[in-house]
C-alpha cells in the first residue's frame, strides 16, 4: 500500500478493508454487533471507492472555468477551489496543504484553477489576491481564503491542521482527520508577509485594493 503524505491518516483501500472485515469475523466478543458493523463498513468502503472514482480523495487541476462551474453546481456537493498562478510562491504552499488533506477528506471535492484560464470567474467571483480558496456546498460560497487570511499565528506560515480546521468550520469538510500533532508543521512562504494580486508581477509582493 502506498506510503500517506507525512502527518497524515492513511487513507482506505481494499486491503485495509479485507483487514478489518477479517479481525471482526474473528472477535468473538462482538458476535451481536459483527454484523451490522460489517454490513457498515462494506458500506463506507464503497462510497469511498466510488468517490475515488469520480475524482475525490486528491486535488484536481481544471483546466477551463466552465468544467469547473459545472463541478461546482451539479457534480459535487462540497468544493473546495484554489484559485491560483504557478508562479506564486504561495500559492505553492497553499497546494501543499491542500494535497495534504484531499485523501484525507474523500466527502469533499479539491480542485485547483490557474487564474488565467478563468477570466470570466475571478472577476465575477471577485478574486483579487492570490492564494484564493473558496469553499463551495451545494454551488454557494460559505467561505474565502484570502492569502493566509485567518490561519496559523503568523503572516507567513500556517498548518495543515489550521486549514482542516478553518474548512470544517466552514462545513465543506466532515470528520476532522488530523490531531493537533498531525499536519503541524508549516509551510514556509520565504517571501515577505503580503499576498499578491493577481494582476502583479513577481518582484512585486504588496496587495493590490
Amino acid at each position: 500500500m502506498a506510503a500517506s503524505p507525512p502527518g497524515s491518516q492513511p487513507t482506505l483501500d481494499d486491503s485495509d478493508e479485507e483487514e478489518l472485515l477479517q479481525s471482526l469475523e474473528e472477535d468473538p466478543a462482538l458476535d451481536s454487533f459483527r454484523e451490522q458493523r460489517i454490513q457498515q463498513l462494506h458500506e463506507e468502503f464503497t462510497r469511498a471507492k466510488h468517490l475515488r472514482s469520480q475524482d475525490h480523495g486528491q486535488q484536481s487541476e481544471i483546466k477551463d472555468e466552465k468544467t469547473l462551474m459545472d463541478i461546482v453546481n451539479t457534480g459535487s456537493e462540497l468544493c473546495v477551489v484554489h484559485f491560483f498562478k504557478p508562479d506564486f510562491h504561495r500559492c505553492g504552499t497553499m497546494d501543499g496543504h491542500l494535497a495534504t488533506l484531499a485523501p484525507l477528506h474523500n466527502e469533499t471535492r479539491f480542485l485547483r484553477i490557474n487564474v488565467e484560464n478563468a477570466p470570466f470567474l475571478v472577476t465575477k467571483l471577485k478574486v483579487q489576491v492570490l492564494p484564493c480558496v473558496i469553499a463551495f456546498r451545494k454551488g454557494v460560497s460559505v467561505d474565502r481564503i484570502i492569502g493566509f487570511e485567518g490561519l496559523g499565528y503568523s503572516e507567513d506560515s500556517f498548518s495543515t491542521k489550521d486549514l482542516e480546521t478553518r474548512l470544517l468550520g466552514s462545513g465543506t469538510l466532515v470528520r476532522e482527520k488530523l490531531t493537533n500533532a498531525q499536519g503541524s508543521g508549516p509551510w514556509p512562504t520565504n517571501r515577505p508577509a503580503g499576498s499578491r494580486n493577481v494582476l502583479q508581477t513577481e518582484d512585486d509582493d504588496d496587495d493590490w485594493d
